[in-house]
């Protein structure tokens, strides 16, 4: 169904605030149950580096300051604020380093947008056990993706940063579901998050607001929640609103979304399932070429030395989103560029936090390198639709004249290859090595992984908070 067709009984918005308010623990299949669990822990561990950042030692300063409310924490730190200042700043934290969890056709950051209010929620507002707060996960973790498959790629490829702009709906629906909100209310929790969504694409070439996009999502999606639960009104067909709806503003022209995506299979197809995780310390359009590299380095051994030039055939949103000549302008730009992050796999052995120090973003030998890198538009792949956005094919020339090629349609920890539950354990506890000691990250971890057990979740929080 088109922006054009009119829904035949219940708008869109109204069917996913019933899903969303209905939403129980026992409804949601055992497989999601336990696949949230650590997608969780993930965006935890994430939130959890993130705070020793400098982008989010600023707003932890800087907010610290204006506000003076001290009941809810900012993870990995000491500091309370807000609730809807410290899911700001949690949010950030969690997208803060190019860590965390990506529904790759939906182009959306889901743990960032959608963990930080509803563990406000849990910490300041409403007392939630663990299987209230897992069915209120879920909600958020479905209801923005299914906003970005409605959207489809053209969305960020036309400049808008999708995290900022299709996580207000995850972050509202969370918030909204641990508030125990009716439909009604739901609807209204929607209609206010949707309408601040915003967000620019240019963010990406080195600023730190770049990182704060998802923060943003977090804090409008609970501020929806909360003042639908106080009776104020909001958009009640915010999504497909034909004058000043969400997808007709956010689309160029109609035929660009499919409103049929918002409510299809809400119940049965669960988008928590497609989401996956990062196991390199950038953006997820640059990991499937790394993973070619890595294959070929595997079966024909080089280093930096040995290579004339790489070619990288990708989609049109790869080109646009990460295939342009690194410019030193940040660590935002050096995690987001994929010719700087090649450059960094040949000479590092690896792209992770370790090689993103400050003095990266300026190193003489990774931008040379980077620069005998291309990324060139392969219109075969872009014709594959979103779901296929990351596939890539690279193309190796060697100095010795021999050209090697490889391809890669996802990458490691995708959602067809979920990562193990050790693998991430282990991401967990490298990233929190230095705010927690073991013990607390043993208390974490059990926590997240036997959620259904426990009574009251600020326990969680208060286990978030610095030693």
């Amino acid at each position: 169904m088109l922006a054009s067709e009119p829904a035949t009984d219940k708008s869109h918005t109204r069917r996913i605030a019933e899903f969303v308010a209905g939403l129980a623990c026992e409804a949601i299949p055992h497989e999601v149950r336990e696949r949230i669990k650590l997608l969780m822990l993930d965006a935890l561990g994430c939130g959890i580096f993130g705070a020793r950042q400098p982008w989010c030692a600023i707003l932890q300063e800087t907010l610290g300051r204006l506000d003076m409310t001290r009941t809810t924490s900012v993870w990995g730190t000491a500091l309370a604020l807000s609730s809807p200042h410290a899911a700001l700043i949690n949010g950030t934290q969690v997208q803060g380093f190019e860590l965390d969890d990506v529904h790759r056709q939906a182009v959306l950051h889901v743990g960032a947008v959608a963990l930080p209010p509803l563990i406000a929620v849990a910490e300041s507002h409403a007392q939630l056990s663990g299987r209230d707060f897992l069915a209120a996960a879920v909600a958020g973790y479905e209801i923005g993706p299914r906003v970005g498959l409605c959207m489809g790629q053209e969305h960020i490829g036309q400049g808008w940063h999708s995290g900022a702009t299709l996580g207000v709906f995850s972050a509202a629906a969370a918030a909204a579901r641990g508030l125990a909100l009716d439909a009604d209310a739901t609807v209204h929790a929607l209609g206010i998050a949707g309408t601040q969504a915003a967000g620019l694409m240019a963010a990406q070439y080195g600023s730190m607001v770049k990182r704060m996009h998802a923060g943003r999502s977090a804090q409008s999606g609970l501020y929806g929640a909360l003042l639908a639960r106080e009776g104020f009104t909001g958009i009640i067909d915010v999504l497909e609103a034909p004058y000043g709806g969400f997808c007709t503003t956010f689309s160029r022209s109609t035929d660009r979304f499919n409103l049929a995506e918002l409510s299809a299979g809400l119940g049965e197809r669960f988008e928590t399932l497609r989401i996956a995780l990062k196991f390199y310390s950038c953006v997820a359009s640059n990991h499937t070429s790394l993973d070619a590299i890595r294959a070929i380095q595997a079966r024909r051994p080089f280093g930096p030395d040995a290579v004339a030039k790489i070619v990288i055939h990708g989609s049109q949103v790869t080109v646009d989103h990460v295939g342009w000549p690194y410019r030193p302008e940040g660590l935002t730009a050096a995690q987001l560029n994929l010719p700087f992050c090649v450059a960094t796999l040949l000479i590092e052995g690896d792209v992770f936090v370790d090689q993103f120090k400050p003095a990266a973003v300026h190193d003489q030998a990774r931008i040379a390198l980077s620069r005998k890198v291309e990324v060139v538009h392969d219109p075969a792949v872009t014709a594959l639709g979103s779901k296929f956005r990351h596939k890539v094919t690279v193309a190796v020339h060697l100095t010795d004249g021999t050209v090697e090629h490889e391809t890669r349609e996802a990458p490691r920890g995708a959602e067809d290859d979920f990562a193990s539950e050790a693998d991430i354990v282990a991401k967990f506890r490298k990233l929190t090595r230095a705010a927690m000691a073991q013990a607390r990250q043993d208390e974490v971890i059990e926590l997240v992984l036997g959620i259904e057990r426990v009574p009251d979740m600020r326990r969680l929080p208060a286990l978030l908070r610095q030693e």
